[in-house]
């Protein structure tokens, strides 16, 4: 990279979970860890909770096997630098821009990530559909400190580890800029994303998260689901023993998303995506974020 390229960007948004999203079919631009954190960063960056980096997956060493499935694959880091292997809004996110940018026509097409390939709905407007794959819910579990005492959590794995902890009230979660406390450590050696939990109705429940990598962020799609997925159990509601799909509204900060989980395990996400604006960054700047 020299400091007469020009390299372009977007900025995108699902229930109000941003993105940085940065073109590179060919899988030609090396972005470390300190690049990312600040071009994501929301005082001397651009601003978002991650980055998308939109990359053929014939081109990125990850994806190759991918390929015959899927034509790209989202490489998404956190707002830290840090790799994560999925991101639920983002992907909604990622096929927008696919959209948007004319790499695909409205409808049906498959994105590869780091938990897998996707199968993602996407219309010329409104919101996009993401089967989500199949949850797991390993044994192991932790219990997260909150206001001040122990509270049991839910572990969920959606390709991405998740503790769901149910509580009388959001607020008692705090702010949310570290790491809430939980205990033992051991069952997520690579961290985790913590949702907290309220009900607000029949099928209807509401949720704050500290994202691994991000703190606090106005809305997490794979939390979405793995709370989506821990409600219902807890509900006594198991669609695999019942054959009937379940759906939870979710709350977010950021707005709302529809979660179903079908007799066959997968989960399904519905909710908005949207593109809001683009640009090229200031190569002097570039040149220097990525030394």
């Amino acid at each position: 990279m020299t400091s007469t390229q020009r390299l372009a960007f977007l900025k995108g948004h699902g229930t109000e979970n941003d993105f940085v999203i940065v073109p590179d079919p060919d899988g030609r631009l090396d972005l470390p860890a300190t690049a990312v954190a600040r071009i994501c960063d929301r005082r001397a960056g651009l601003g978002g909770d991650g980055l998308l980096r939109v990359v053929r997956s014939a081109a990125h060493p990850e994806a190759r096997a991918q390929a015959d499935e899927a034509e790209w694959f989202m490489d998404y880091r956190n707002g830290d630098g840090s790799i994560a292997e999925m991101c639920g809004n983002g992907v909604r996110v990622f096929a927008r821009y696919l959209l948007h940018a004319g790499l695909v026509e409205a409808g049906d097409l498959a994105i590869a990530t780091r938990a897998g390939v996707r199968r993602v709905h996407v219309a010329k407007t409104g919101d996009v559909t993401v089967s989500m794959g199949r949850a797991v819910l390993p044994e192991d579990s932790v219990v997260v400190t909150v206001d001040g005492r122990g509270r049991p959590s839910t572990n969920v794995n959606m390709g991405n580890p998740h503790a769901v902890v149910f509580v009388d009230d959001l607020a008692h979660a705090g702010d949310l800029l570290a790491v809430p406390p939980f205990g033992p450590a051991s069952v997520y050696p690579d961290g985790v994303n913590i949702e907290f939990v309220v009900d607000r109705g029949p099928r209807h429940v509401a949720m704050r998260v500290h994202e691994r990598g991000s703190g606090e962020t106005r809305s997490c799609g794979t939390g979405a689901c793995a709370v989506a997925v821990a409600t219902a159990r807890r509900d006594g509601a198991a669609p695999a023993e019942t054959g009937t799909p379940v759906t939870y509204r979710v709350d977010v900060l950021g707005g709302s998303l529809s979660i179903t989980e079908q007799p066959d395990g997968t989960v399904e996400m519905t909710g908005p995506a949207e593109i809001v604006a683009e640009g090229t960054f200031d190569p002097a700047w570039l040149t220097a974020a990525l030394a």
